[in-house]
Order: C-alpha cells, then sequence, then structure tokens
C-alpha cells in the first residue's frame, strides 16, 4: 500500500485528542486512531472513501 500523507484530524477535536485521523495516497485513503498511532490504519480506496462520505452527509445532512 501507499505512504499516507498529509494526515488530518478534525478541527472539532478541541485539543482533547480522542478522534480519527485520515491521510491521503495517490489512490487511496488511510483512517487511524490519533491516540494509537502505532497501531496501524485502515486503507480504502479513494472511490469507497468518496461513497462513505456521500452516504453519511445524504443520513447527515451537509456540514
Amino acid at each position: 500500500m501507499s505512504e499516507f500523507f498529509s494526515w488530518r484530524r478534525s478541527t472539532r477535536t478541541q485539543g482533547q485528542g480522542q478522534c480519527v485521523e485520515v491521510g491521503f495516497a495517490e489512490n487511496a485513503v488511510g483512517v487511524r486512531d490519533s491516540k494509537n498511532r502505532p497501531a496501524g490504519h485502515l486503507a480504502v480506496e479513494l472511490a469507497q472513501w468518496r461513497a462513505f462520505l456521500k452516504r453519511i452527509k445524504g443520513e447527515c445532512g451537509q456540514r
């Protein structure tokens, strides 16, 4: 799997560090626990990530 870069976390965490981070590679997205980075990450294809975001935005509303 490609190396991920630009790991980001939500600005809504308010500095508590209890969140997930997402990182992007050429054709994939990684998701990891910000409290346990050494545990690794879950990687999904970019198309799957986009479908996931589309689904949750449709169910939860645009924020």
